[in-house]
């Protein structure tokens, strides 16, 4: 890992990660999203969207098709479960795109009770950025309370 990359990956000074477009327009064909919690202004990727002082977490996303990819900093364990939480409404689907982070406990306490979760091949590259972000990424999906992990897991691919 380049010296710099370690920076920016082991500091909180760059948490928000613009999501690249072609990327968020693939998903998009698929789920056909409506809702962007964790959005700014300028970057918001579906007409409604709750910005910081709107706090995404705080509101309620039932019946939405949602599209978050949340700040990457020591908060993204709250959006990881309010992910999970909302996915397991009727009618709500909630799509991620976070750090593979495998290790972590909100991985194992919500990421593998996820409908799918996708692994992307490489590196991605971030609105706005120079390089390829400095970790691996995955989308998960809820859609559904799958329970438990090991009894009924996941299904997983890779992008």
């Amino acid at each position: 890992m380049k010296k710099h990359d370690a920076k920016v990956l082991f500091s909180s000074k760059s948490m928000e990660w613009a999501t690249p477009r072609d990327f968020f327009r693939k998903l998009n064909k698929q789920f056909d999203f409506n809702l962007d919690p964790c959005a700014q202004s300028h970057n918001a990727v579906c007409s409604k969207h709750f910005t910081a002082d709107e706090d995404g977490l705080a509101q309620d996303w039932e019946g939405a098709t949602a599209f978050v990819n949340p700040p990457y900093g020591r908060g993204i364990a709250g959006w990881v479960k309010k992910s999970y939480e909302e996915g397991c409404k009727n009618g709500t689907t909630v799509v991620m795109l976070i750090p593979a982070r495998t290790d972590t406990r909100y991985w194992h306490d919500y990421v593998m009770k996820a409908d799918e979760v996708r692994l992307i091949k490489g590196r991605l590259k971030f609105g706005g950025g120079s390089n390829s972000a400095p970790f691996p990424s995955a989308v998960v999906v809820f859609r559904n309370d799958r329970g438990h992990p090991v009894e009924n897991p996941p299904s997983l691919a890779v992008m």
